[in-house]
């Protein structure tokens, strides 16, 4: 879309946001004044800025390029990174809450500052050296660049120690060959957190840049999910990248693992967010819609669905809010991570899917964001382990026994 045809957009009225956040257990009761603060101004800024735009964008299966710098100033690029390097310097709890917000918009919004903050500034300022921090963080943080990840491989998905990926050494360098596939942000990415066997076999991360000669960045088309994300391949033929752009300090499948326990745990706040909206939709839907002359909100099935909507999102509220405090308190365990992340977003999918029936043929046109989310939690219940996998690790942490092998 062009500049005008954005602003047209935004002007129309078309789409605009009435969202109000179901909280029947006063959760906000639970949050400090920073933490309503963060959520109320990114609320904010997706009202003003993303609503009016979303549907279209989706259907055009169009990435909105000019938000990257907007994310940036508006905080939500690495909100957990400490400022002096860019972030935000706030706690988990922000940074769940900012990612909530986007969501409830649209999960291919939020994969973007997901994958900008905890799966590239994330491993930089946890795993990097002191001078790769000064160089990526700040611009990384502010939107002037854009990151991706990449582990996910063509042949190799939930079993990342698979990967082929590899590189050499010569000289003061190291020479990457290879390729990675489904990355978020990849084609207008300007570096890339690319995880790679060395000559040891052993898996490193390696900051990769664009314009390097051999790195190519093709884009995924066909897409039915998380249409306003862009995603593409990372191409890796024979690029040649000094031994300075490889993260010192990790070695092996922890630096890639740790990396997607944060990404998790921001996703188990933003398929909240989605699931809130799809509530939100059905229940306003239920008192406009009338059917045998009165509002379907009046009928024991329609009642139904709305109160087990609202009894999931409460559960959900509270293991996000209990979670984001053993965060904080670096006492969450991958597993506690893994349980939230599958449960918010099967529940997500079930509301989803849910609204979409109380909605009746509406609810699969972009007049309403039902089908929208829908698509979209198809892929997030994929991406970042998938639904079975999650299973697996819980199954492990509650008996002890490896089942994935």
């Amino acid at each position: 879309m062009t500049e005008a045809e954005i602003n047209s957009l935004k002007e129309s009225g078309k789409g605009k946001d009435t969202y109000n956040q179901p909280d029947f257990y006063n959760i906000d009761d639970l949050l400090s004044d920073e933490h309503k603060m963060v959520r109320d101004s990114v609320r904010s800024y997706v009202k003003r800025e993303l609503s009016p735009i979303i549907e279209e964008c989706a259907q055009q299966n169009y990435f909105p390029s000019h938000i990257v710098k907007q994310l940036g100033e508006v905080g939500c690029f690495g909100p957990q990174i400490p400022a002096e390097y860019g972030g935000g310097g706030l706690d988990y709890i922000s940074y769940g809450l900012a990612m909530q917000e986007l969501e409830r918009c649209d999960s291919g919004i939020r994969s973007t500052a997901s994958v900008q903050g905890s799966l590239v500034m994330y491993p930089i300022h946890k795993f990097g050296s002191e001078e790769q921090k000064r160089k990526f963080l700040p611009k990384l943080g502010s939107g002037e660049m854009l990151g991706c990840f990449g582990l996910t491989e063509p042949d190799h998905g939930s079993n990342p120690n698979g990967m082929t990926t590899h590189f050499t050494e010569d000289g003061d360098s190291i020479i990457l060959n290879g390729a990675k596939m489904w990355i978020s942000n990849a084609p207008e990415a300007d570096v890339a957190i690319v995880w790679a066997k060395n000559p040891d076999g052993i898996v490193q991360g390696v900051i990769v840049e664009r314009g390097m000669e051999g790195f190519t960045t093709p884009t995924t088309h066909g897409k039915w999910s998380l249409r306003a994300s862009i995603t593409g391949e990372l191409v890796f033929d024979n690029v040649r990248i000094p031994k300075s752009n490889i993260l010192p300090k990790v070695t092996g499948l922890k630096g890639p693992l740790t990396c997607l326990n944060s990404a998790r745990y921001g996703i188990s706040w933003g398929a909240l967010g989605a699931a809130m909206d799809c509530y939100e939709s059905a229940r306003k839907y239920a008192s406009e819609r009338h059917q045998f002359g009165r509002p379907i909100g009046g009928f024991q099935l329609q009642q139904k669905k709305l109160a087990e909507m609202l009894t999931e999102i409460t559960k959900a509220q509270l293991v996000c809010w209990r979670l984001g405090n053993l965060m904080n308190n670096g006492k969450a365990t991958p597993a506690q991570i893994s349980m939230a992340k599958r449960n918010n977003v099967e529940i997500a999918m079930n509301i989803a899917r849910e609204a979409r029936q109380m909605h009746g043929g509406m609810g699969i046109t972009g007049e309403y964001p039902i089908m929208r989310h829908m698509m979209n939690l198809e892929s997030v219940v994929t991406y970042e382990g998938t639904h079975d996998i999650h299973l697996l690790i819980l199954g492990m942490e509650i008996t002890g026994e490896n089942a994935f092998t």
